[in-house]
């Protein structure tokens, strides 16, 4: 592993995910979990503080050390136990059914495997729980989704990411159902504005 991928990439991310654009949004998801809840890329913590009261235990998935390692400080103080977990998503060292939300909030775009993650997801919730998202994603625009399509070997190359991942249909065939969903272009450039939010329950 590089110093690219080590220092440099998480530095980047961490500074994509502080923009303006995205601050407005970012309380919409993690506002509604509640019970154990395991966040899937939970970064340098930026969600911590929209959580709200009925988090019982907060287990936060992230491998980048650097990212865990804020993360980490950013915990303190919380009121609510916070374990991190040095892992990725394709393997969640998690019991079947232990947890009660997922929040994942632009994090599946980067995730190198994302069906198996999915599935991951899918064996970690409780039959009744939730699994919580916001990502952009696939454009329905054909001119939108060639770009991202073009796009995506640069995307993936200087930040991990795959823009045109088509989410809702990801997130069905890995065996949830949608509670409910939203598909918009929120704020942001066409190739990169289009997001899936919403609510998925296991099948």
């Amino acid at each position: 592993m590089g110093i690219y991928t080590r220092r440099i990439l998480p530095w980047l991310i961490d500074r994509g995910m502080r923009n303006k654009a995205l601050a407005k949004y970012r309380p919409r998801v993690p506002a509604h979990a509640s019970g154990r809840v395991l966040e899937v890329g939970i970064g340098a913590g930026l969600n911590f503080s929209h959580y709200g009261p009925d988090v019982e235990h907060l287990f936060g998935l992230e491998p980048s050390d650097a990212l865990r390692a804020t993360a980490a400080g950013a915990a303190e103080g919380l009121p609510f136990p916070v374990t991190l977990i040095g892992s990725g998503a394709e393997a969640i060292p998690l019991d079947d059914h232990s947890i009660d939300t997922i929040v994942s909030t632009w994090t599946m775009c980067s995730i190198p495997q994302l069906e198996p993650a999915l599935q991951e997801m899918r064996r970690v919730l409780k039959p009744d729980g939730r699994l919580l998202f916001m990502e952009h994603g696939r454009a329905p625009d054909t001119e939108v989704a060639r770009l991202q399509d073009r796009l995506t070997p640069v995307f993936l190359c200087l930040a991990g990411c795959n823009p045109g991942r088509p989410m809702g249909q990801l997130i069905t065939d890995a065996g949830f159902r949608f509670h409910e969903i939203q598909m918009d272009y929120l704020e942001g450039p066409r190739f990169i504005a289009y997001h899936y939010i919403g609510d998925a329950r296991p099948r």
